[in-house]
């Protein structure tokens, strides 16, 4: 049995989560709590397996219960809010800078098209979270950040100039992602793409989050918008995103790859296509397999393609997957991530 403790302010929603929860047969909700100081305290006491978190509550707020959490007990914690306002969206993924694992909207309300689906969502998340090991993390008066060692080795193994990165990423990418972005230099001298999983009506507040550390300027990509050398684009919700032939990006409603609107795999079929091996290409942490085949197509064609390793990724599906297929020439870290690739845009033919 999962045990779940369930952090909601609102007594309705609280139960309507429990109900969800305690249907599946594998789920336990072990107790619930009104507030975060209330959550420190249960899991203190009860060391749930998984914990569900709002993130407005009164006396104290799921961020900060987030981070006493994760620096006392940690837990895999699961945020889950009804809001997609853009600016209450970046707390959320403060929360995931905190150690939260996942971010996911609340379910729809029983009777509504969406709910089935939506309740399910929760679910699995929940499920698969559980498996998740994660880390202690220290107080941030104390925390010192890991420094990337220079990446000179890897300068040699690309003779072609590059003109575009290409990342994709699930459970778990958004702090990798900001990790990745905030580490690249302000004349970073090549565009980055990046397909991000991720619950509808939460990608612009994400864009703005992964903004507020980034010398670079991060866009919500928009159709037929030129792309530009030193700038990050990020697919919208719901819409397919490929790289034309004419140097801008293309929308499209074309159906779902993997399951998945945007799909990784629809974008990294266009940069073979478009740039072949002069690309970078990568797989973060995240479920299922998205990407991976046409990782390897790009591999194939001598780009340089890189996979997160094992231990750094919340689930390991997709760069997994990769690094099963022989896709990935290198496996890294998230800390030598942005190293790595500055050597590589920097290299020249």
């Amino acid at each position: 049995m999962i045990k779940v403790l369930v952090v909601e302010d609102s007594p309705v929603v609280r139960e309507f989560l429990v109900h969800i929860l305690g249907a599946d047969p594998r789920i336990q909700v072990i107790g619930t709590a009104n507030d975060g100081e209330q959550a420190i305290e249960a899991v203190a006491r009860q060391r749930p397996d998984v914990i569900t978190m709002d993130l407005h509550m009164p006396k104290l707020d799921g961020l900060e219960a987030t981070r006493r959490i994760m620096e006392t007990h940690p837990t895999p914690i699961v945020i889950v809010s009804g809001s997609t306002d853009p600016l209450e969206v970046a707390t959320m993924f403060r929360a995931m800078e905190a150690g939260a694992v996942a971010v996911l909207r609340r379910p729809a309300g029983i009777g509504h098209p969406d709910h089935e689906a939506s309740a399910g969502e929760l679910v699995q998340t929940v499920k698969l979270m559980s498996e998740v090991k994660v880390i202690k993390r220290w107080p941030r008066a104390g925390r010192q950040p890991e420094l990337a060692r220079p990446a000179q080795a890897h300068r040699a193994q690309v003779e072609a100039k590059v003109k575009v990165i290409a990342i994709g990423a699930s459970t778990g990418g958004p702090p990798v992602l900001q990790t990745i972005l905030a580490a690249l230099p302000q004349d970073f001298p090549v565009p980055v793409l990046i397909v991000q999983h991720m619950a509808a009506g939460f990608t612009q507040g994400f864009v703005q989050w992964l903004a507020q550390t980034s010398s670079l300027p991060v866009h919500l990509a928009t159709h037929d918008e030129p792309i530009r050398a030193g700038h990050v684009y990020v697919a919208p919700d719901e819409f397919q995103m490929r790289v034309g032939r004419s140097g801008k990006i293309v929308l499209t409603k074309d159906e779902p790859e993997n399951g998945l609107r945007p799909s990784v795999s629809y974008l990294l079929r266009s940069v073979v296509e478009v740039y072949g091996r002069d690309a970078v290409a990568g797989l973060l942490t995240g479920m299922g397999r998205d990407g991976a085949e046409e990782l390897k197509l790009l591999r194939d064609r001598g780009a340089t393609t890189f996979a997160q390793d094992k231990d750094s990724s919340v689930v390991h599906g997709m760069p997994g997957a990769a690094i099963k297929l022989d896709a990935a020439t290198l496996i890294l870290q998230p800390e030598k991530i942005a190293t790595v690739l500055t050597s590589l845009a920097n290299n020249k033919k």
